[in-house]
């Protein structure tokens, strides 16, 4: 035979041929040994290329776009390009107490995702500043002169149009949200504040601005914004990324026989301030009542919403518990403390003909106070004269019955309702209060650990006020701490700790607590919950229009071959196999070949080329 001939039609037509004396040589087992090292070099080769280089290249860059497109959002400190026509803006009036303020946001059109929510952010100016504007007294104060509404937000709303393009303007949503000042007033007087502000401001700007924009909102509508902000600066809602953080299992609404959603952990928010306390987070499971008083009460506690723009999608609804406390702030709780004191003082003193807390020379004993620390308490014109101990054991015995605790199942301070916390996988963030207590004196802001923080609380309070204030003039404290931090830092430590602990009844071994001032280095307002909520219908029209284009498209634009790794190592495994075959069929047709000759035929070859005689006939 002379030579063997192969034909392929796979990966393309090719043909070649091999001589027969060189088959022995190529089929040689070195080299076959060769050939098959080779082989495996190569598959192993490809893979990690794949696998470690490729694939993890790969979700290192998902993750680390994710995460610089996070910080972007919530850290982004260049200017607002007014410039880009893909930039979509709306406003937020926060109508306080004291005054009222406007906030600019802004955010690029949808990427179609319909599991993402828009990427909303504060707008900053020229100077990289927060586009914001504030205004004093707040609007509460027009309560007789209802027809100056309109004329007292002009100022808001004439800054912040100059900041959004004049073609924006009538597409730009304007919600004027009042609080807690609007809250006390009669609802006659509400109602003709909102009447002037929803008759004259559409005259007067060319925003989107409905009679439902303007309103008086709720503690609770107030509270649940406030969770809504601090949590989308946290990236708590992005639950197509998979970067690590901590899930939940979440019942879908309705219960029935839906499978459990799991998704990131939300936080939970604690705040106090001077005069109330709030709690807010989430409820990832059904709830149960221990009676029907209790259900109708947690009706008003609990708010179940849907942050997604289709109201047929379940895995941005949330339930969450929302409660205020007036009077458990830190100066209201103090404030309630020296009247108990008072009132205890003078009874005693009427009782034993005591004249205990009357002058300076005969003070009543705090435990509240750091260590001979002299101060007064109650009208000028009959003080209660006190003095510290600095007792921070006593104090915190002390302030316990302020808490209102009924000790029925399921109730926090005042005995108002508190559904169950799965301690053991939440996480919860503290403001204000929570912060300037851990912090301003003790310098422990941040991760709370309960028995390192009383230890610091009783050492302050312990220690001798002479020493605290030359603590104070040498500048060891916080900058922002004062005088009035300083006397009732022992106090403030005490009562933040009970109402952590013993009101809404933390474990002392909880670690997930975390103090801040700022989210990101920057002070998350309750209105960027507020525009996040009221404008998560508006992602609709891009996700219909980025339908539109996919139809339109048969083939994905830039699409590689090479992206698509488990197409391209089924390719290559299919090319390898082909080429095992073909070698292993080469080795059957030389075994053939040899076969086919037979020892009489190749005798002369083994005689040393002798020659067999040939029969001649003449």
């Amino acid at each position: 035979m002379g030579r063997i001939s192969i034909s392929c039609l796979f990966p393309a037509s090719w043909h070649f041929s091999l001589s027969s004396h060189v088959l022995p040589r190529i089929l040689q087992p070195s080299f076959r040994q060769l050939l098959l090292l080779g082989l495996v070099v190569c598959l192993v080769g490809l893979l990690y290329l794949l696998f470690f280089i490729g694939k993890g290249h790969t979700s290192w860059t998902k993750e680390e776009s994710h995460f610089h497109r996070h910080l972007a959002r919530v850290t982004n400190v260049e200017t607002t390009d007014t410039s880009d026509p893909n930039l979509n803006y709306g406003l937020v009036v926060d109508c306080g107490s004291s005054g009222s303020r406007v906030f600019v946001y802004c955010w690029p059109h949808h990427n179609g995702n319909p599991h993402e929510l828009l990427d909303i952010r504060q707008m900053r100016d020229q100077h990289r500043k927060p586009v914001v504007m504030k205004i004093k007294p707040g609007i509460s104060e027009l309560a007789t002169t209802p027809e100056k509404s309109s004329d007292y937000i002009y100022p808001l709303l004439s800054f912040a149009a100059q900041h959004i393009p004049k073609n924006k303007h009538q597409e730009t949503p304007l919600y004027i949200l009042c609080t807690a000042g609007m809250r006390i007033l009669p609802e006659s007087q509400q109602e003709a504040i909102l009447e002037d502000l929803r008759t004259d401001i559409p005259v007067q700007f060319n925003f989107l601005f409905s009679d439902s924009h303007v309103e008086v909102i709720s503690g609770k509508q107030e509270g649940v914004y406030a969770w809504i902000g601090i949590n989308f600066v946290l990236g708590r809602f992005n639950h197509a990324h998979n970067d690590g953080q901590a899930v939940v299992e979440v019942q879908r609404p309705g219960g029935g026989h839906q499978e459990a959603l799991v998704r990131k952990r939300t936080a939970g928010v604690l705040d106090m301030g001077g005069v109330s306390t709030q709690i807010a987070y989430e409820v990832p499971k059904t709830v149960s009542f221990a009676s029907p008083q209790q259900e109708e009460v947690a009706k008003n506690l609990l708010a179940e919403f849907n942050l997604g723009c289709d109201a047929h999608r379940t895995e941005h609804v949330y339930r969450v518990y929302v409660s205020t406390f007036l009077g458990f702030g830190g100066n209201a709780a103090r404030g309630r403390y020296e009247e108990s004191l008072a009132r205890n003082a003078a009874a005693r003193n009427k009782l034993l003909g005591q004249h205990a807390g009357e002058t300076p020379a005969s003070p009543l004993l705090d435990p509240c106070l750091p260590a001979d620390l002299e101060d007064r308490a109650g009208p000028p014109g009959g003080p209660l004269h006190l003095r510290g101990t600095g007792d921070f054991d006593r104090c915190r015995l002390l302030l316990r019955p302020f808490l209102n605790r009924t000790g029925e199942a399921q109730t926090s301070l005042s005995g108002v309702y508190q559904p169950a916390i799965d301690y053991a996988n939440s996480q919860f963030y503290g403001f204000s209060e929570f912060f300037y207590c851990t912090e301003d004196v003790l310098r422990m802001g941040g991760d709370y650990n309960a028995s390192r923080y009383a230890q610091a609380a009783a050492s302050y309070c312990a220690t001798q006020w002479k020493t605290l204030k030359e603590r104070f003039d040498y500048g060891l404290y916080a900058s922002h701490a004062d005088l009035h931090r300083l006397k009732y830092q022992c106090f403030k430590s005490a009562w933040m700790y009970e109402v952590f602990h013993s009101g809404f009844s933390f474990p002392a071994d909880y670690k997930n607590l975390k103090t801040a001032l700022l989210v990101y280095d920057k002070e998350v307002q309750w209105t960027l919950g507020a525009i996040l909520y009221r404008t998560r219908f508006l992602p609709l029209r891009d996700i219909q229009q980025e339908s539109l284009k996919t139809l339109h498209s048969h083939w994905r634009p830039g699409f590689s071959f090479v992206d698509n790794h488990y197409l391209f190592l089924a390719c290559f495994l299919v090319v390898l196999l082909a080429i095992v075959l073909y070698v292993l069929r080469l080795r059957r047709i030389h075994r053939r070949g040899v076969q086919r000759c037979t020892p009489s035929s190749v005798t002369w070859l083994e005689e040393g080329l002798i020659t067999p005689p040939l029969p001649i006939t003449l």
